[in-house]
């Protein structure tokens, strides 16, 4: 059973619904951002809660998207224009560092 998202949570939904089209943040990055946590809370967070903001934006530091979800977040990156190398985002060009002047 999910329950209600924590406050944790929360903040880490709250990045993720702020992440650029186009841009994405590695799981450990949104830690380093909210300076709590790790890859794998965040990772946590987004399996029981991540459905309702744009979850294809937040994968691993190495560019593959979310594990059994490559297909769909595939054509979201190419919906957006977010820069690929292969299959997987070009974390180089495509990495958003939470910079508010940058969003939107």
């Amino acid at each position: 059973m999910r329950g209600d998202p924590t406050e944790y949570a929360e903040r880490v939904l709250d990045v993720v619904d702020r992440i650029p089209p186009g841009r994405v943040m590695a799981y450990g990055d949104i830690a380093e951002f909210l300076g709590e946590g790790g890859p794998r809370q965040v990772g946590r967070v987004m399996a029981l809660w991540g459905g309702g903001v744009p979850w294809w934006r937040v994968l691993r530091a190495d560019g593959s998207p979310p594990p059994g979800h490559e297909q769909r977040a595939l054509k979201h990156y190419r919906a957006e224009g977010t820069p690929l190398r292969g299959d997987r985002v070009d974390m180089r060009l495509a990495r958003w560092t939470g910079d508010t002047a940058e969003a939107g």
